[in-house]
């Protein structure tokens, strides 16, 4: 017997105006006679794409603009090298997040806007294919042992995939989990069906989305559990879910459920790569790496970190914060004039999808324009955050000598030999400290933003910052001649923190309530060339 699974990789109607669509267009249809089918759709059109390594201004990776809305990037000026910018337009193109706006693509002249729903879009899709393979997974034949293993894999991984997607949406469009306003603070729109509805869609709470987070990988870690050893770092497994529900109850601040999750993925995967038996240069992230646990779509930082005009470096802010025997250093920076680059993603890592082969700047290779990278600078799961939230939340329990040892098992990975890496603090210095190794291990991998957002809510210690982002602007569109930049700040507890819904989405479901940001201000500082 055959089953019918309409995905709706093109639309579903409140992402942006598809009614229309929706009479006017069929459905992409699989026909689905076992879970084998289900798993075909489930890594063509559920799990991230890899997408090319391009500028911005082509087809950037999804979320790409996590990364510039925190204190990990600021403008090449200083240390640019070459005569010529670098794709000119991709720098108006994240002018919106990097400046906080109150529409997030509003251009450098405040004379339009670029789009804004396009992440949004990709997002609520890969959602959608997750709903219709969690509700078919559920008709297919669970006769033979071979059926039972395999539609357990398929909903598991589903589940895990829809949790995960609106983990992302809440943090990038919700309030921060705060535990005494999660009730009341809005979120984005739950949708489970697997069913077009064509309606208006209203905000669920923060609360109402991480419960369904909750609910999903819940589910996928009782289905993963019982199908065995993962395929790859491309598939979910069980450590995985865990992984996830670590990171899902730090956020929540369930301290203990977040240390117990912590620690049962340390159990299933200890290793943390000593930086000590790491080539200068050679990059440590691939998916061969024995701290890699799971990793999906691309990486757009090695065409987003360039140090022609126009483009971006690693913010002095970072680079400082790193002691002289952190080997972190020199194995995630490299230094070109007053150019701070980006070696993080190991240049043995990409897979070449056109003629161009790899080319150096300065002896370091990054990936081309245009080619495929093995490890996403934003859905990654590494050992060592396993080890950080341990030490975080322990330090807010109160097992300060639990923290310690978790924090000093990372360091002593990441420091050069026969140095001082024991940190001894108690307290609210313990919990900085921690804090400040979440910043230097997981930079550029799409967790500041995030981070920045929950201390400020944090019950025990909070804390908000206030970040400075200076835009420069251009004699003539393709000029390298500076002419005058203008400095916007976000202040500490800014209601920026939150990015504002899609304006397309807002004005196709009639109703829906936006997040206001304030007028950004800022300050105009003219240039003597």
């Amino acid at each position: 017997m055959k089953y019918y699974l309409y995905i709706l990789i093109i639309c579903v109607p409140f992402l942006s105006g598809c009614s229309d669509f929706l009479k006017e267009h069929s459905q992409d249809t699989y026909y689905v006679k076992s879970w084998k089918d289900l798993n075909e759709v489930l890594i063509g059109s559920c799990y991230m794409p890899i997408k090319l390594s391009e500028w911005v201004y082509n087809t950037p990776d999804n979320q790409y603009f996590i990364h510039f809305l925190g204190d990990e990037l600021c403008e090449c000026v200083d240390g640019a090298d070459m005569n010529s910018t670098e794709q000119p337009n991709s720098k108006e193109r994240v002018f919106g997040y990097y400046t906080w706006q109150q529409r997030s693509g509003t251009n450098e002249t405040y004379t339009g806007y670029n789009i804004e729903n396009e992440n949004w879009v990709e997002i609520y899709k890969l959602i959608n294919v997750a709903n219709n393979i969690i509700y078919s997974d559920k008709k297919v034949p669970h006769s033979t042992q071979e059926d039972k293993i395999g539609t357990l894999k398929v909903d598991g991984e589903a589940h895990f995939l829809r949790a995960y997607y609106y983990f992302w949406l809440v943090n990038l469009y919700g309030k921060p989990y705060n535990p005494s306003t999660a009730k009341t603070d809005l979120g984005v729109p739950i949708k489970l069906s697997e069913n077009v509805e064509d309606k208006y869609f209203d905000r669920n709470t923060v609360q109402e989305v991480y419960d369904q987070i909750l609910i999903d990988l819940n589910q996928a870690e009782s289905d993963l559990s019982q199908t065995g050893s993962p395929i790859s770092v491309y598939r979910a497994s069980v450590t995985a879910v865990r992984f996830l529900l670590s990171r899902v109850y730090l956020y929540m601040q369930n301290w203990d459920k977040a240390a117990e999750y912590a620690q049962k993925v340390i159990d299933a995967n200890p290793q943390i790569m000593p930086l000590n038996n790491l080539a200068v240069g050679s990059g440590f992230l691939s998916k061969s790496s024995i701290e890699t646990i799971f990793s999906m779509g691309g990486n757009s930082l090695p065409c987003v970190t360039t140090f022609r005009y126009k483009g971006f470096q690693v913010s002095d802010s970072l680079y400082n914060s790193y002691d002289d025997n952190d080997l972190r250093k020199i194995a995630f920076w490299w230094h070109y004039n007053n150019y701070i680059g980006y070696t993080k993603l190991a240049s043995v890592s990409s897979s070449t999808a056109s003629s161009n082969k790899y080319y150096g700047w300065y002896d370091y290779n990054a990936p081309y324009n245009g080619e495929k990278t093995e490890i996403s600078d934003k859905f990654l799961f590494r050992s060592p955050e396993a080890y950080l939230t341990k030490a975080e939340a322990d330090a807010y329990l109160g097992k300060e000598d639990e923290a310690r040892s978790a924090l000093n098992i990372l360091r002593g990975a990441r420091y050069k030999s026969g140095s001082d890496y024991l940190v001894t603090a108690t307290g609210q210095d313990l919990v900085e400290i921690i804090r400040d190794e979440r910043r230097k291990e997981l930079a550029l991998e799409g967790q500041r933003w995030f981070d920045l957002r929950r201390y400020a809510v944090c019950e025990k210690y909070p804390e908000s910052k206030q970040i400075v982002h200076k835009y420069y602007y251009y004699e003539s569109f393709n000029s390298i001649v500076k002419t005058e930049y203008h400095t916007f700040i976000l202040k500490p507890y800014d209601a920026a923190y939150v990015l504002p819904i899609p304006q397309e989405v807002i004005d196709f479901n009639v109703g829906m309530e936006n997040n206001i940001l304030p007028i950004r201000t800022y300050t105009v500082t003219k240039l003597n060339n």
